[in-house]
């Protein structure tokens, strides 16, 4: 067992991330962060108990500089909304009694640094809606000052030299804003011991499942239906991911299912309200979790005083598939992620920006435009940009760009009635707020989205236009096949009866 981080290789110039937003196998998996403590902590401190809650915490959750000053995220995208990075991982605390990991049944392993779960809880400037935007363990992405690596390896870079728990927060936090475009404003980290100790206080949650589970490595034995899960069977349940379709991906799911229904408890009427729960919650949070310097738990429970459990939404960044590479020679099994679809999946996340709301759609004449080929299809952004030509565009030299699954229109600030222009002409195109284009760009992805050709005279209009197969555009031929996109649909999970697979 070696807490080593994950291999990488050097970043090759050519390939910069836009800036926008295998490891060896161990018998025991890693726990999420819990965010039932997160918003315990918010319940508490909005409720009767606050200033006891906040004193008895206050005194007792570990701090470290994860913050600091570090720069914010070029495209922040999402203003005032609040973005807590959530950090599950299976290091043991120092006050871990041997007595507590033999009812974890953890004693022959060691734990670990690398943070196997990843997690933004991205709250809504009103504190009314909340989504959970979970990052895969896997993700082969830029690790700053590194390289490319795993995500789970970037706090065990930030560890070495000294750097500790504060240099492991910080890289970490640096590597998800460079990947999402989201400025991370806190930062929340909870271990193996703490989630168990935290959903044990909390008390037995209900689960729902489409299909019998079993699995060996994880301990999970549930049959199809709904199941009461006590807080060793809570901790089986989020570990596993043998026996799921998608492994680790599916993971995630049986996550962010069991923290919205964890939440839906903790907002429900009652569940607070006795004294000595109360105060076992505050200490089981206390003695697990570590937090920013900066993260003030009153102001975090002002904010989130309105949110309901129906507001509580999961999502997964986008990726573009799980293959197998060869970095140094060696096999390496990753999560491909849509780096250039990541813009769009953020903003659909976070809503227009007011300004392009707002804008009048410019004239066609007026507007230039640049097509750039993300779609795996020869010949698509030649195709197009004759397309937009024939509705009046100033179209230059088509380019291409990393493969997406997304078809988007970037623009930066001050562009928003010219990006409604091309918006308008390509159905389904998100729009999407960038400083990486200097103008408007038509980035096609594996959509299959693509500009609609003017409707000619006497033609009728009322269905769909097709796309252009206009004699004189060039016409495309299919590439290789891309891996499936997977899907980054936002799910609610924490509605009652919602059952899983």
């Amino acid at each position: 067992m070696t807490n080593a981080p994950e291999e990488t290789r050097p970043r090759r110039a050519d390939r910069a991330v836009p800036p926008r937003h295998g490891r060896r196998k161990r018998h025991w998996g890693v726990v999420f962060p819990a965010l039932a403590g997160v918003l315990t902590m918010a319940v508490l401190l909005s409720g009767g108990y606050a200033a006891y809650a906040y004193n008895r915490l206050a005194s007792s959750v570990t701090k470290v500089d994860a913050i600091g000053s570090a720069p914010p995220a070029k495209d922040d995208v999402d203003g005032r909304a609040m973005n807590i990075l959530l950090v599950g991982d299976d290091h043991r605390p120092d006050n871990a009694t041997p007595e507590q990991m033999a009812e974890l049944n953890t004693q022959s392993d060691g734990g670990a640094t690398n943070t196997d779960t990843m997690i933004v809880l991205h709250i809504a400037a009103d504190g009314r809606s909340a989504t959970m935007i979970s990052f895969p363990r896997d993700s082969y992405v830029d690790i700053p000052g590194v390289g490319k690596g795993k995500l789970n390896s970037a706090f065990s870079y930030g560890t070495m030299n000294g750097g500790g728990d504060t240099g492991g927060a910080k890289k970490l936090i640096a590597t998800i804003q460079g990947l999402s475009g989201l400025t991370i404003d806190h930062y929340v980290r909870v271990s193996l011991l703490g989630f168990y100790e935290i959903v044990k206080q909390l008390g037995p949650v209900n689960v729902c499942l489409n299909q019998a589970a079993q699995d060996d490595f994880s301990g999970v034995d549930l049959p199809a239906g709904v199941s009461e899960l006590n807080a060793a069977q809570a901790l089986s349940f989020v570990r596993q991911r043998h026996g799921l379709p998608n492994g680790d991906l599916d993971r995630q799911v049986r996550q962010q299912y069991f923290l919205s229904q964890e939440a839906r408890k903790i907002l429900s009427a009652g569940t607070l309200l006795n004294p000595v729960k109360t105060t076992n919650i505050i200490d089981a949070i206390g003695s697990s979790v570590e937090t920013d310097q900066g993260l003030d738990m009153l102001t975090l429970a002002r904010q989130m005083s309105n949110l309901r459990p129906s507001n509580i939404k999961s999502a997964t960044i986008p990726i573009l598939g799980t293959p197998t590479i060869y970095p140094n020679g060696s096999a390496l099994s990753i999560v491909e992620v849509d780096t250039a679809g990541m813009p769009a999946f953020v903003q659909s996340l976070v809503g227009e920006p007011p300004a392009y709301t707002k804008a009048t759609a410019a004239a066609a004449g007026s507007v230039s435009v640049t097509v750039s080929n993300g779609s795996g299809v020869t010949g698509a952004a030649a195709a197009a940009s004759a397309v937009l030509a024939g509705r009046g565009f100033q179209v230059g030299a088509p380019g291409s760009s990393d493969t997406t699954a997304t078809t988007m229109v970037q623009y930066p600030v001050g562009m928003e009635a010219q990006a409604k222009a091309l918006v308008a002409v390509v159905p389904g195109a998100v729009p999407v707020q960038s400083t990486a284009v200097q103008g408007v760009t038509l980035v096609l992805g594996t959509d299959g989205k693509t500009p609609q050709a003017a409707a000619q005279p006497g033609t009728s209009t009322s269905a769909p236009a097709e796309p252009s197969k206009e004699a004189a555009a060039p016409k495309p031929t299919t590439a290789p096949a891309e891996p499936s996109p997977s899907s980054t649909a936002v799910h609610e999970y924490g509605q009652e009866g919602v059952c899983i697979n």
